[in-house]
Parts: C-alpha cells; sequence; structure tokens
C-alpha cells in the first residue's frame, strides 16, 4: 500500500535524526504546495472554468486508469496527485542518514524502494534531485523537488537565527541578503537554489515567498512558530 503512512513508516524506519525528519517535513510541505500550483490538477481546474467550487474541492483527477499526469505518470490507486508529489518530498532523502556518501545515496535509496514495489515515477523523481546521478529532471514532479529541496533547508536555517526562531519573521529579502554569505548555511548549494527556480520557470523571490507560505502551514511541526524562542 503506497500511502502518506507508509512514506512516513519508511522515512522514520531509516532516519533518526529530527532534524533530518523536520527537512522531510518541509519539503514535503512544499510539493504539495507545488502540485496544486504546478500539477495536473490545477491545470484541469484552471482550463474547465466550468467546474464549480464545490466539483473541484476535493477531487482526484490522477486516480490510475486515467490519464497520465503532468507529474510524469498516474498516481497510484487510491492516491492523488498532491498526495503523490508530498510523498516525493517526504522521502526523497529517506536513506541518508544511513547512506550518506555520494557513492550510496539516493542509490541505495532507490534499491530499497524497487525492492519493496515502489513506483517508477516515485522511484526516478528521487533520482534526479541528486545532479550526480545523471537522471535528468523533465516532469514538473521532478523539477520541483530539485526547487524545494536546498530552498526549504535554506528557509528553515534563516528561521533559526531570528529572534523569535519564527518563519513568521522570514521573507523573501531576508532569505536573499543570507544566500550572499557564503559563511552562513555554507552547505546549501546556492546554484541549486537559482537554477531550481529558473527550472520551474518563475521568478526567485516569487518562489522563495511561494516555499516560506508552503513551510509557514507546519511551522509547529518544523519547531518555527516561535515556541522555541518562548521556552528558550
Amino acid at each position: 500500500m503506497i500511502d502518506r503512512a507508509s512514506a512516513w513508516c519508511l522515512l522514520t524506519e531509516f532516519t533518526q535524526s529530527e532534524s533530518l525528519r523536520k527537512h522531510a517535513l518541509a519539503v514535503e510541505a512544499c510539493m504539495r504546495a507545488c502540485s496544486r500550483k504546478f500539477g495536473r490538477d490545477h491545470e484541469i481546474i484552471r482550463n474547465n472554468p466550468r467546474l464549480a467550487d464545490n466539483d473541484r474541492e476535493g477531487h482526484e483527477f490522477t486516480r490510475a486508469g486515467n490519464p497520465p499526469s503532468s507529474s510524469g505518470a498516474s498516481a497510484p490507486e487510491g492516491i492523488s496527485e498532491e498526495d503523490l508529489w508530498g510523498i516525493v518530498g517526504l522521502i526523497h532523502d529517506f536513506d541518508y542518514e544511513k547512506y550518506p556518501s555520494l557513492e550510496d545515496h539516493p542509490y541505495k535509496g532507490n534499491e530499497i524502494l524497487k525492492d519493496r514495489g515502489w513506483p517508477e515515477p516515485i522511484r526516478r523523481a528521487i533520482m534526479s534531485h541528486a545532479e550526480y546521478t545523471g537522471v535528468t529532471r523533465d516532469t514538473p514532479m521532478e523539477k520541483a523537488l530539485f526547487a524545494c529541496d536546498e530552498l526549504s533547508g535554506f528557509v528553515t536555517a534563516v528561521a533559526l537565527i531570528k529572534p523569535g526562531k519564527s518563519l513568521a519573521e522570514v521573507d523573501a529579502k531576508s532569505v536573499r541578503k543570507r544566500m550572499k554569505d557564503k559563511a552562513f548555511a555554507r552547505k546549501v548549494n546556492r546554484e541549486d537554489i537559482v537554477n531550481g527556480a529558473k527550472a520551474l520557470g518563475v521568478d526567485l523571490d516569487e518562489h522563495i515567498t511561494f516555499c516560506i507560505e508552503a513551510l509557514q502551514g507546519i511551522a509547529d511541526k518544523l519547531g518555527l512558530d516561535g515556541s522555541g524562542a518562548k521556552t528558550a
């Protein structure tokens, strides 16, 4: 059964680090937001103005058996396109804690997913998020994963240095300012952030704001709702 619950179980089986789990949740939130902006469901709604609001709500256009979605394939049976994108974000680094080397990650994860019967679109998207695998990013879902991965980590880092340790204090301007500081979050590849937005065809500041807003929706789960500063 491929669903959000099984994805979370997979993540927690291989990842004990709280920070890595939070990163997974952050990328998931951004990917879910991206599915609503760049996914096929969004295109169907936008191109069919006759669809009433009550028909749109909760409608899943990408059940198995429907035409392939812009994410690269139909979502597995019983999964909406938003869940598909979210699951890809949630487990994209599930193998990293155990297999952090360039020789192993995400190759080991791909092998594990294949052995456990996870569908190819999910495995391919995860493989494509690492530049060195040689797997091209051809679909909106694959491009969105690359565009959200490094950026979500960087936005989180910016929030952590704010007085209130809150995402409410973060905006595109503050993120861009910190991107210029090479000593800050030095492991985050700035070129990936820039190139990710470019591949999606969106303005960088717009994409940064978009991801900040997505992360604000789960600020409490990330410990970035200001509660950390209050108890410090």
